[in-house]
């Protein structure tokens, strides 16, 4: 007897994927993701140069970012305990409240405390490194939960939006404020707007996950410490492993040594004032930088994530060679421009290359720890350059420090070529494995 074929399953609407509630609750919080980011780099390393810190010790300071890269090692603390005293929120939205809690204490101990009595205000700069990269795990598993898979994508898109806005307003609009009042009451306004994000957190809805508690002590510590990484290797078997682990360490090095006070410092000694580094750095080169993240996207969707990686890496990797052009031209406001509008081009594309790839890597049964660990570790060996940078580019000048991150790129992208015809095979395995 003759069947009727199927109907074609209806194609998901991008609208209604986009105006979802959880879509605007992850604008939210990536509001909240990025505004402490720069506050504890970029941003805070001008303040320091304004109170005679030296270049070295400016550096090393805004290097407290670094904690971003560390998230992996408490991450299963924020899958396994629940806070005593928030309880009430659930798993996710406690952890959330109470680090954006941290977070806006430690702003406004910044704010009291100021780079004139440096061993506190380091403290407090740490605190807030410390409960930001807390926020990001808390915020990546909440995406991760608050949604099925097919939503993802339009719950990625507008993280990065308010990621992106949380990101202007904690370096171009701080900038621009600290031309007319003092750090500390620009800090005290940065803790201020940290109540957005609370309120989203305290009316969102907590994730309805099933979640199955550990028969023991040590069973609990076996599947929050443990496996969460053996089952990498197990998947991917050792060599693959190692080798995939070392692309990931190097691949983003350029980009990382870049970020942090090496930058503040080199546009102040260039000639530019705060507002022009502002207007050009963190207005314009945000949303250049926004372009280049759809094109990035566009790319994943035609060819996937392993192709885009590789283009992406190299012209994202040589775009700090364009600083040498500015070195040529200092105070020039047109180069600078044009500068930033190409490496943040450049960055903006390889992010969705990155994010994809290092999403095929992970066990859903273990997403957050794992995912927690390799973004830390693409971000590692970049922060520790950047930690190192104010006295490489003391001892050699600007000018070969921009070369030598470029020059880093080579390694990674040997091992580029040596995984492209392995991974396809060994993330079809691993993923029938999981299955």
């Amino acid at each position: 007897m003759p069947t009727e074929p199927a109907a074609a399953p209806a194609k998901p609407s991008i609208w209604r994927a986009f105006t979802q509630p959880s879509a605007w609750t992850m604008a939210f919080l990536g509001f909240s993701s990025g505004l402490p980011f720069l506050l504890v780099a970029g941003t805070v390393a001008y303040w320091l140069k304004e109170n005679g810190i030296v270049l070295k010790d400016i550096t090393m300071i805004a290097s407290a970012g670094m904690t971003y890269a560390f998230k992996f090692v408490w991450a299963p603390l924020l899958d396994h305990w629940q806070l005593p005293l928030f309880r009430r929120l659930g798993l996710r939205r406690g952890w959330l409240l109470f680090s954006q809690l941290c977070v806006t204490a430690g702003l406004l101990a910044m704010a009291a405390t100021s780079p004139a009595h440096l061993p506190f205000f380091v403290a407090a700069t740490l605190v807030v490194a410390f409960f930001g990269a807390t926020q990001d795990i808390a915020v990546d598993a909440y995406r991760i939960e608050i949604a099925p898979v097919e939503a993802q994508g339009a719950l990625v898109a507008t993280y990065a939006l308010g990621y992106r806005i949380g990101l202007i307003v904690s370096g171009a609009l701080a900038l621009i404020m600290a031309d007319h009042v003092s750090w500390g009451v620009v800090y005290v306004a940065m803790a201020a707007t940290m109540l957005i994000p609370i309120a989203t957190t305290l009316l969102a809805r907590e994730p309805e996950v099933l979640r199955q508690k550990p028969r023991g002590w040590r069973e609990a510590m076996r599947e929050s410490l443990v496996e969460p990484f053996t089952d990498f290797f197990r998947r991917y078997r050792w060599v693959l492993a190692l080798a995939t682990l070392a692309f990931l360490l190097l691949f983003k090095v350029p980009e990382q040594a870049t970020i942090g006070g090496l930058m503040s410092a080199f546009y102040r000694d260039m000639g530019f004032e705060k507002t022009q580094i502002a207007a050009v750095t963190k207005i314009w080169g945000i949303w250049i930088g926004i372009a280049g993240a759809f094109v990035g996207g566009a790319l994943v969707a035609r060819w996937g994530a392993w192709r885009p990686l590789g283009a992406a890496i190299v012209v994202a990797g040589a775009s700090n060679l364009l600083y040498l052009f500015l070195i040529r031209h200092p105070g020039n406001i047109t180069v600078l421009t044009l500068v930033i509008s190409g490496e943040n081009f450049t960055l903006g594309m390889l992010g969705p290359p990155t994010v994809a790839f290092l999403s095929s890597l992970v066990n859903k049964q273990h997403t957050a720890t794992q995912y927690a660990l390799l973004s830390s570790m693409v971000n590692l060996p970049g922060k520790v350059l950047g930690f190192f940078g104010g006295g490489i580019a003391m001892s050699v000048g600007y000018g070969m420090f921009f070369v030598i991150t470029v020059v880093s790129l080579l390694p990674a992208m040997m091992l580029y070529v040596w995984l492209w015809p392995r991974h396809a095979d060994a993330g079809r395995k691993a993923l029938r494995a999981v299955e």
